[in-house]
């Protein structure tokens, strides 16, 4: 039986009707089967259960077989340590987490018929792919020009503008402070959205006041941010160090499990990318202020170059912060609709001299014949699959429009 199956049947709730109970012969009540997580980490997230008259929150995870769970080497990665329920077909061992506590287990209950599950499958397989997500990919696979270039600019110039309100939020808890906004938004995308949440923390934990206090100085700077993450810190001299920067500015590190690590390849290992977010804060002094008045994208790269940072995670940063902050910045400048539209320009022109990301969603555009050329088109395509497709607002949509009511669209 396909993992994926089990998934499937998970989802789709179709355990209804069928009494679950735990291992240990406790009744289990699912309330929420949570989301699905694509990334490192537990399956399911922010499900609720009750298991006897204990309600619960927090993280699922799947397995054909509860042996995988130990050849998945979970009792090892503390970011399991969330795991609520520990869902399998065939409950054949006990499961602990990292701390060696035991991890309540069921053996999902579900119709059994053998053609039943067959068609299941296929049907699960199916929506695996892209027609699970895109409503329209039959029509975009017939006639890929439904989705005009037209539609795309208008579709990036609303993803840049969403994230002008998110910095104007962020600014707003700053206190109107640029550089303070800046230097969070950078760490989030730091975590490459794996770990995206708690790189924000450890910025958040570690106030930019503080790391300028030392920024001439590599060694502290790393070990402030180091000691902060929760993560252990190997090096007893750094250890050290972080300890008198602790005392000296009251800090408080952030919950180690919230780094997901399991599955992480070394180059995205969050010590890796820690020190290089502290090498990029020692040598950049008044970073977001070198951003807005660096003239150019080759320039731009090369600001970010001296930190072992790929090419394609430059790119990341310079999509996902470096260029919506310049964006949010010209607007500030300037009011209304119009000013807001020419400050969008120059940023759209850089990323159109971007490779396109690299993703599950663009891969899934692509298969229904979409051309993505550069990150103009791939940022364009995800806010289109994320703000219209995931919502099902395909009437707001101009492709959904044209297949609704022809071509002719509305004033």
């Amino acid at each position: 039986m396909p993992e994926i199956l089990l998934h499937y049947i998970w989802e789709h709730c179709l355990w209804a009707g069928y009494p679950q109970q735990t291992t240990d012969g406790q009744p289990i009540e699912i309330i929420s089967v949570g989301e699905h997580n694509r990334d490192a980490g537990p399956d399911y997230s922010h499900a609720r259960i009750r298991i006897g008259d204990q309600e619960w929150v927090g993280n699922i995870e799947m397995h054909v077989h509860a042996s995988d769970w130990y050849r998945h080497r979970h009792h090892l990665d503390p970011a399991y340590d969330t795991v609520i329920l520990h869902v399998v077909r065939d409950a054949d061992k006990q499961v602990c987490n990292s701390r060696g506590k035991p991890i309540p287990q069921c053996a999902l209950q579900y119709p059994s018929d053998r053609d039943y599950l067959t068609g299941l499958l296929a049907e699960a397989r199916r929506m695996d792919g892209p027609e699970a997500r895109i409503g329209c990919a039959r029509q975009l696979l017939d006639d890929p020009q439904l989705l005009t270039d037209g539609w795309r600019r208008r579709l990036l110039y609303k993803r840049l503008d969403c994230k002008r309100s998110s910095i104007e939020r962020l600014l707003a808890i700053t206190h109107g402070s640029w550089e303070h906004a800046f230097y969070i938004s950078l760490a989030r995308n730091f975590g490459f959205h794996t770990n995206s949440v708690p790189f924000e923390e450890l910025a958040i934990a570690t106030p930019l006041s503080a790391i300028r206090k030392h920024r001439d100085n590599l060694f502290q700077v790393t070990a402030m941010l180091l000691g902060q993450s929760g993560l252990p810190v190997r090096d007893e001299h750094m250890a050290r160090e972080y300890a008198f920067l602790r005392t000296k500015f009251n800090l408080t590190p952030i919950d180690a499990g919230l780094w997901k690590i399991g599955r992480i390849r070394p180059q995205n290992h969050p010590e890796r990318r820690i020190r290089q977010f502290a090498h990029l804060l020692h040598s950049s002094e008044f970073l977001f202020s070198r951003v807005i008045e660096t003239p150019d994208l080759k320039a731009l790269v090369e600001l970010f170059s001296g930190e072992a940072l790929s090419r394609a995670s430059i790119d990341i940063l310079l999509i996902n912060t470096v260029l919506p902050y310049r964006y949010a910045y010209a607007c500030a400048r300037d009011e209304g609709d119009a000013d807001r539209y020419r400050a969008s320009q120059l940023p759209m022109q850089m990323m159109e001299q971007i490779a396109a990301e690299d993703n599950a969603v663009v891969r899934q555009w692509k298969l229904l014949g979409q051309t993505v050329r550069n990150a103009a088109d791939s940022q364009a395509l995800l806010h289109l699959y994320q703000n219209y497709c995931q919502h099902h607002e395909c009437v707001n949509c101009e492709v959904g429009y044209r297949i609704f009511f022809g071509n002719t669209l509305p004033l």
